[in-house]
């Protein structure tokens, strides 16, 4: 039985029995080729995929899901996602009134490519990073591919589909000046496979890391921060947890009263933008809600929080088209692309420039918004800058937030963090070093 059919077999058995259904279907299919000393030392092709149920009954919610795709299966899927709904105690769920959302292909052809031609590219790559005198060895050079189909429908109306891919190189290598030893981590990604040039994917990577090597340490005080693109959006995915309309609604969003009111410094616009150029593109979300640009912060002022139908009718307010759920999961909230937009530019002076975070998942309290994490960068002062290291910078996200005094004209998107920003200054921060 095709997906397709599946769906349709799910949505006639669903309302025959007046039972209240959507159902989110998915197939996935990854490459990964890997090499090393210029052959390929790992080859990996896959894909799997299946149908998940999110089924109502008297405000109660159930999941279930299935890979196989046969009538037996499907008609278990469906009794088991009832059984579910009715174990449960809470009672205020329900599905959302769907539309036609039709079928987008976001990909057409910008994986079409012979295999040779993509694992040349990773050869090709390494062969760059060799030629630097600081090359020391290769860990992993990998070229990746990630194609996804998704389709949701539901006996309220939705029915749509939708297929996303792309393409990238991940590179891990060591470099060595003297006895200065850094570890050097690059990805660059498209949706168009023969964007990706090796020569800068290479060199984007070796510049980055290659400035850090004969790093000296950092003297514990606290200096004028200028937080690079990487690390803006490495902690923006801390941030965004008290931007999330379930944390909202069950009590551990640190922003639940400040709708409309100032949390950051004027200049701080933050949006999240599910159609970003470079980054992961979604027409619809995981309800069938049509997705669209959401102002999260606007001149300092906070606009939105992320939300659900169910979070958005929890909390009184809008729903913004940010439901996620995977066909084996159950119903949340997640952001897509996270965006700050640019100011009038940035004079590096007198400071430390962060150019990376280590042990963020570990160093940040996502509710408290207090963070104590070991970073790398730049010490910036009588107009030369030199490299720093064995330092940690503490603080909390919110003053942060507020204690914004520039940001930079130019904005680079972030492949690692799905985030694009700018240069961001920071008045102050707390550098803990020798």
């Amino acid at each position: 039985m095709t997906r397709d059919e599946a769906i349709r077999y799910i949505l006639d058995k669903a309302s025959a029995r007046n039972l209240t259904v959507e159902i989110l279907a998915s197939e996935e299919r990854e490459l990964n080729i890997d090499t090393h000393d210029g052959r390929i030392s790992e080859f990996k092709q896959a894909s799997n995929g299946g149908v998940g149920l999110r089924l109502v009954e008297g405000g109660k919610v159930g999941y279930a899901w299935t890979e196989e795709l046969e009538p037996h299966a499907l008609e278990w899927v469906l009794d088991e996602a009832l059984e579910n709904a009715l174990l449960q105690d809470e009672d205020s769920g329900f599905l959302p009134t769907g539309s036609d959302l039709g079928r987008t292909d976001l990909l057409t052809e910008g994986l079409s490519a012979p295999i040779v031609e993509k694992a040349a590219l990773a050869r090709n790559v390494e062969e760059t990073l060799k030629q630097d005198p600081r090359y020391d060895k290769t860990q992993t050079v990998r070229y990746v591919e990630r194609e996804q189909q998704k389709e949701i429908a539901s006996t309220l109306g939705a029915r749509g589909g939708y297929r996303v891919g792309m393409a990238g190189v991940m590179s891990s290598f060591v470099m060595r000046e003297a006895e200065s030893i850094k570890q050097a981590i690059g990805l660059n990604v498209s949706k168009e496979f023969h964007n990706l040039d090796p020569t800068v994917t290479a060199q984007e990577v070796l510049e980055k890391t290659g400035r850090l090597l004969g790093a000296r340490p950092l003297a514990t005080g606290r200096y004028r921060a200028y937080l690079e693109p990487h690390v803006v959006g490495q902690l923006l995915r801390v941030l965004i947890f008290s931007f999330s309309g379930k944390n909202l609604v069950e009590g551990r969003s640190r922003l639940a009263d400040k709708l409309g009111e100032t949390i950051a410094s004027s200049q701080l616009t933050l949006l999240d933008d599910p159609n970003h150029a470079q980054g992961t593109n979604q027409p619809f979300d995981s309800e069938g809600t049509p997705t669209r640009q959401t102002v999260l912060i606007e001149g300092g002022v906070m606009r939105s929080f992320l939300h659900n139908s169910w979070t958005a009718r929890q909390s009184g307010q809008e729903n913004t088209g940010h439901a996620s759920r995977s066909y084996k999961g159950t119903l949340g909230v997640a952001p897509t692309n996270l965006v700050i937009a640019p100011g009038s530019g940035v004079t590096v002076d007198d400071g430390v420039v962060v150019t990376d975070l280590m042990g963020v998942h570990a160093g940040a309290n996502p509710i408290s918004g207090d963070v104590s994490l070991q970073a790398f960068g730049l010490r910036a002062e009588g107009g030369e800058s030199y490299p720093v290291e064995n330092f940690v910078i503490s603080g909390n996200l919110f003053r942060i937030l507020e204690s914004i005094t520039g940001l930079g004209a130019e904005s680079e998107w972030d492949a690692m963090t799905n985030a694009q920003s700018p240069l961001v200054e920071i008045e102050s921060l707390s550098f803990g070093g020798a």
